[in-house]
């Protein structure tokens, strides 16, 4: 079996990469690696707090659910 074809192979597979990472160089994709790294160290930012509402009467959370079978209890 002749391995002849594997040096052209290597050669077009090496110069795909090398034109994948000048068009990343070319289109920002290494503009800020220093914010990157600093944005995963910092915890995630804590989500508001819900704003009270007029009190619920009892019972009220299932008030509008009409479906077949809206008495049985949740599984």
């Amino acid at each position: 079996m002749s391995i002849g074809f594997l040096i052209p192979l290597c050669l077009a597979m090496g110069l795909v990469g090398l034109m994948a990472f000048v068009w990343s160089l070319y289109h920002g994709q290494f503009d800020d690696p220093e914010g990157d790294a600093r944005r995963i160290l910092d915890p995630p930012p804590t989500p508001a707090a819900p704003k009270p509402g007029p009190a619920a009467a009892p019972g009220a959370e299932d008030a509008g659910c009409r479906a077949k079978g809206a008495g049985q209890p949740r599984i």
